[in-house]
């Protein structure tokens, strides 16, 4: 099977029977998307969506997160994996916002990446789901499961990243980041993964194919 030939039958495969796949974090507003994502790193959702309620209502925009202490912030967010780094990256991001971008998530990698504690699958992840943009964010996930099921022999994120947006069609770059993640999360976990049940086996290389 060549690499095309994978690519045609996996994206098919989630096209036809997963024509709906999207974030778990709970989110209402771009400003609380960048601020759960960056919580995400190394963490669940679904301790992220725990924490979030309370960290949006103390501090419902940029403008009383960049006022807030990085103390007063972990308080909230303690029970997060890094709480400390992130306290600090949090209040930063929030100062940048509303010193550089007048409140406002800026649109572009570029721009998103200037922002502390905003690396690239952040900011992919943000511009996707808030701008549409046709880029493939690579986390834990998508790095493991791309590797496994043969879209990728890339050993790092980025390389992993260039090879899916080299052959994922722009139209299908911003769903399939969720189809990869929510298959990693789901079946293709790291630790015994499912792959009795797995409807990608018969194109999986880690199966054999």
């Amino acid at each position: 099977m060549t690499t095309e030939q994978r690519f045609s039958a996996i994206l098919g495969y989630f096209e036809k029977n997963v024509p709906v796949a999207e974030s778990e974090l709970n989110f209402s507003s771009r400003y609380q998307l960048l601020v759960a994502v960056m919580l995400s790193a190394q963490c669940t959702d679904k301790r992220v969506n725990m924490t979030t309620p309370a960290l949006f209502e103390a501090y419902p925009g940029p403008k009383q997160l960049a006022e807030a202490s990085p103390e007063d912030v972990y308080r909230l967010i303690k029970s997060i994996s890094y709480p400390n780094a992130k306290a600090k990256h949090l209040v930063e991001m929030a100062r940048r916002l509303v010193n550089d971008f007048g409140s406002q998530v800026p649109s572009t990698i570029e721009e998103l990446t200037t922002l502390p504690g905003v690396g690239r699958k952040t900011a992919n992840v943000v511009a996707s789901i808030c701008w549409g943009e046709p880029v493939i964010a690579v986390d834990t996930h998508v790095f493991r499961v791309s590797k496994r099921l043969g879209l990728s022999d890339g050993k790092t994120p980025l390389a992993v990243e260039k090879d899916l947006e080299s052959h994922i069609p722009e139209r299908l770059r911003p769903i399939a980041h969720h189809w990869l993640i929510l298959h990693g999360r789901y079946v293709c976990t790291a630790q015994k993964p499912k792959c009795p049940e797995c409807p990608l086996s018969q194109w999986c290389r880690h199966n054999g194919n």
